[in-house]
């Protein structure tokens, strides 16, 4: 009767949005051709259907619309390209781009054609004006450092005539600049015996090896000087800036020019004619400035000229780039639908939430309206063989939360979602390991300063640290508030104590014991009204209470969480409407537990109310090794032994009932099935062993007893198992507070209290600031973390496992939305 009303009332409970996924729809759709891009293009506004790939069995290449995909594809690599182009000329492409009429995907696609060609074109001029701009000041350059190696080498000279036959051209493209030079070389004899020289320039990184090179090929018998250009050069193609080198080589012998020929154009070195005469020399100097003020105003013309080009893209680029994304992602989509046997409409099929029918059935009658379609869409739902895909309404506060439990796992269709509980159960687990209200308000202040600038921030490119933080931000918000609340609970405000709820419970018991330890004070009034009193802190029995009374509290708050775990598994039963998991699966794993470990923690609350000084080890051990003995001192209450004994034997009756009865029902039923007595049964979900987790069986006609029972086996010995070590590691809790705690007073004690007992003000800076490094870097920044990633662990492996399959996948809509936040 008590359980027929208790069924009855939470039938009649509201059912939580974020309790269960979203009932889905299989849905069907059959478009006309003419509508089908309009309709596709809708849906992808509204963002609320996942297609089915229809055409999973065909490559890439065999689908009806790959070429439209492909033109999409080569209009977004012109896309790219004009977005390198913008940021190397150093414009900024606009975000908000100037509103002008919307242009077709064709018309589209010519305007990016000649843009494209105007800029490659405008490119290769500017990339030959460069080169030869570049030329010109090199010769200057050369030119200039060159002339005096020239005359401190003028003894050593042959004749005057035989000097500008001897220079070397590397460049043939040189121009008119190299005309008058030709015209001297043409008209002066050539003299093949006297000492000749070689004059260019040379990267700066090159210059070791090239006259380490240089040495070795003329076997020393050549005279190498050197000189660091005045200005760097502009590489044309990287448009980096280039130091460079003017050297001047001597040698004697054809046979030692050819050798530097080679040389210098292995390195890359330019050469270049510098005659000796101080007239022919200042005439080129004079026609090489007059050539290079033209280059540079061409240049400057051509890039002024290509920047405007580029200005104007750049206004429209946004736009253009989130159009070629949509009309890519709707070509995509199309591609996963099939033609009919007509051939002149689309067939689609895909999921949908429930609620969302009647906004996609509106969608699909615009589209018809607006694609002037003599033809309607139909759209209807269809029964789906397979499970449908999983989808909670998440909002900015509770969408971290999911992602904290999608990221081991993303739920079963309408299994119970642990992010409902994760949103209070994570950040209060943190911060009963970080509990210290001072560290508390420091990341509460950094969470409200992300929270404030929240819309900016949203609209930033962030780095993927800064992303992880500015999303986690709520999440980090009351991680901040639990930490303030458990900090004022342990009363550490950075490891310091403060008489905040009013005075101490103790006092000295003379004039004498100001500073004496516990044994010293006594207890004249009231306990201390809100968390630990201050002067626990500094006592000889401070660390001792204070690690059994975090310890306990690990074990309480452990126990409670797994218990939760488990009866989160009864409602996923109950909702599937398996009762053999309730029978034989819910119910010995909470007599299991509570039996051993609700039963210490039942007597942990009984200790700290009697006051008792029992020692629970001793009772929890001997609690299996003489469960008939004589409690003795350790005694809590009336009737403890014959309780114990009681529990223990519910303990050890609830093993065999998690390991055999199942799997030998469920043989039973399969029997029954086949031999065709009990057809009412076909039904429920005790036949639908589909539905069974982790079941060996993927159809009811290959049912394997030996699998079902080694799998039922494994399970029963995993809780019994876990149930202990589980409880065990939520004294995680107990250790990170203690170590969090003990740390915060090392630096406290030793650093900051340390340099202030110093009467220096350099010593007390140099303290402060490494007690402020100190916090900010391993307190604040380190501890964090770990608690974060041991906070983490409590939920995915001592909760979830008790009720949480995971095995499910996420409902991913055809939506414009995300496909620009992806890219």
């Amino acid at each position: 009767m008590v359980l027929e009303k208790m069924e009855m009332f939470l039938d009649n409970l509201q059912p939580m949005d974020l309790m269960r996924s979203e009932k889905m729809s299989f849905v069907q759709l059959i478009i006309p051709a003419e509508s089908a891009h309009r309709a596709i293009s809708y849906l992808g506004e509204l963002g609320l259907l996942q297609f089915r790939d229809l055409n999973a069995d065909k490559s890439p290449f065999q689908r009806t619309f790959v070429n439209q995909v492909k033109r999409c594809g080569e209009m977004s690599r012109k896309l790219r390209f004009f977005k390198d182009q913008i940021n190397k000329a150093g414009l900024l492409s606009s975000a908000h781009p100037v509103i002008e009429p919307d242009v077709e995907l064709e018309e589209l696609e010519i305007q990016l054609g000649e843009h494209e060609h105007e800029l490659i074109e405008m490119n290769s001029n500017s990339e030959k004006l460069q080169q030869s701009y570049n030329e010109l000041l090199e010769f200057k350059m050369v030119l200039q450092k060159a002339v005096g190696f020239l005359v401190s080498s003028n003894s050593h000279a042959v004749a005057e005539e035989t000097e500008l036959n001897e220079n070397v051209y590397s460049n043939d493209d040189y121009g008119e600049t190299t005309s008058f030079l030709e015209k001297e070389l043409r008209s002066v004899p050539s003299n093949q015996s006297g000492l000749r020289f070689i004059s260019g320039i040379i990267p700066r990184s090159k210059v070791l090896r090239f006259e380490r090179m240089l040495f070795r090929a003329t076997r020393g018998n050549m005279l190498f000087n050197q000189a660091p250009a005045d200005e760097e050069i502009m590489d044309p193609v990287s448009t980096e800036m280039v130091e460079k080198t003017v050297f001047v080589v001597f040698f004697s012998g054809e046979q030692a020019r050819t050798k530097i020929l080679k040389i210098c154009e292995a390195f890359g070195a330019n050469c270049y004619p510098v005659p000796e005469d101080i007239t022919k020399q200042r005439q080129i100097t004079r026609e090489v400035l007059s050539r290079l003020s033209e280059l540079e105003a061409t240049l400057d013309a051509g890039i002024r000229h290509r920047n405007k080009a580029l200005a104007s893209i750049g206004y429209q680029l946004t736009k253009w780039m989130n159009m070629v994304k949509r009309e890519k992602a709707v070509y995509d989509t199309l591609n996963m639908l099939n033609f009919d046997v007509t051939k002149k409409c689309l067939v689609g099929e895909g999921w949908c939430p429930s609620f969302a029918k009647a906004q996609i059935q509106e969608t699909l009658q615009r589209a018809t309206f607006d694609s002037n379609s003599q033809v309607g869409i139909i759209f209807h739902v269809m029964d789906a063989l397979e499970s449908p895909p999983t989808y909670f309404r998440t909002n900015r506060f509770t969408n971290a939360f999911q992602e904290i439990v999608d990221a081991y796992g993303v739920a079963r269709y309408e299994e119970a979602n642990p992010a409902v509980y994760t949103v209070v159960t994570f950040p209060f687990l943190f911060a009963v390991m970080f509990g210290d209200w001072g560290h508390g308000i420091c990341l509460l202040m950094g969470a409200l300063i992300l929270i404030a600038r929240e819309s900016k921030l949203s609209s930033q490119k962030l780095g993927s640290f800064m992303e992880m933080l500015f999303g986690g931000r709520y999440v980090l918000l009351l991680m901040a508030l639990f930490s303030i609340y458990c900090g004022l609970i342990y009363n550490e405000f950075f490891s310091v104590p403060f008489h905040i709820f009013g005075g101490s419970a103790y006092k000295c018991r003379d004039t004498t014991c100001s500073d004496a330890h516990i044994a010293g004070l006594m207890k004249y009034r009231d306990p201390y009204p809100f968390g630990v009193d201050p002067s626990w802190r500094g006592s000889r029995s401070e660390l001792p209470f204070l690690n059994s009374l975090k310890m306990k509290m690990s074990i309480l708050l452990g126990v409670a969480q797994m218990n939760l775990g488990i009866i989160l598994s009864y409602f996923n039963a109950r909702f599937f409407g398996n009762s053999l998991d309730i029978r034989y699966q819910f119910v010995p794993q909470i007599i299991f537990l509570n039996c051993l470990f609700g039963y210490l923690s039942l007597l942990i609350i009984i200790k700290w109310c009697s006051g008792s000084q029992a020692d629970l080890y001793h009772v929890m051990i001997y609690m299996f090794l003489s469960p008939t003995d004589d409690l003795g001192e350790n005694q809590l209450f009336w009737g403890q032994r014959p309780l114990q004994i009681l529990l223990l034997l519910l303990a050890l009756i609830a093993v065999p009932w998690m390991l055999l009865p199942k799997p030998f029902i469920l043989k039973k039923l399969h029997t029954e099935r086949f031999q065709g007595r009990t057809y009412g049964i076909l039904g429920t979900s005790e036949m639908d062993l589909d539905m069974e987790p982790g079941s060996a069986r993927s159809h009811h006609d290959d049912f394997n007893f030996s699998e079902v029972f080694v799998h039922q086996m494994i399970h029963s010995i995993e809780f019994v198992l876990g149930a202990v070590s589980n409880t065990a590691s939520y004294l995680r809790l107990w250790a990170l507070s203690l170590a969090h705690s003990e740390l915060s007073t090392v630096f406290y004690e030793k650093v900051l209290l340390l340099a202030w007992g110093y009467d220096n003000i350099i010593i007390r800076l140099v303290g402060l600031a490494v007690f402020a490094f100190a916090t900010a870097f391993i307190l604040l920044m380190m501890e964090t973390l770990s608690a974060f990633l041991h906070a983490l662990r409590l939920h995915w492996v001592e909760f979830q496992n008790k009720f949480y399959h995971g095995d499910g996948y996420k409902f991913k809509p055809f939506s414009f939305a995300s496909t620009t936040e992806d890219d």
